[in-house]
């Protein structure tokens, strides 16, 4: 059998279990040649489960136009959005909080985004979570 070349890789963000044709992903993998409502059916099953986040995944596209994908972690921002239950983070972090969490809160999303950051263990990862809350506005309560 002979190997398959891949032609590209392509990263998307979208709603999970809700996936159309429609852009994002029709303009990011039709001029690939990807059939865009075949990888939304397989996509929208893999991430039923998740629905109401937003989930990356990475699509590669291989030269016969046969495609896999892989899922991501959501994005920090959404994860710690959803923690401290604001709809956005500050315009001026360092003046004003949106919102808080705890310290129990940023080590349950820690664990979560672990398999996606480049963190050797689990307080590298908290240390990343907690600079991206930093950078939102979002308190953390020791």
């Amino acid at each position: 059998m002979a190997k398959r070349r891949v032609t590209a890789i392509v990263k998307i963000q979208l709603p999970a279990g809700a996936a159309t044709p429609a852009p994002p992903v029709g303009t990011a993998l039709g001029p690939h040649g990807i059939q865009t409502m075949e990888f939304c059916k397989q996509y929208n099953a893999a991430t039923e489960a998740q629905r109401g986040t937003v989930i990356p995944v990475e699509v590669t596209i291989f030269d016969d136009r046969s495609f896999t994908f892989v899922l991501k972690t959501p994005p920090t921002p959404v994860l710690l959005r959803q923690a401290a239950g604001v709809p956005k983070g500050s315009a001026t972090n360092k003046r004003v909080v949106a919102g808080t969490i705890s310290g129990d809160q940023l080590e349950e999303i820690a664990k979560t985004k672990l398999p996606d950051l480049n963190a050797n263990d689990l307080d590298a990862a908290k240390r990343q979570i907690a600079g991206t809350a930093r950078s939102m506005g979002i308190k953390v309560a020791e």
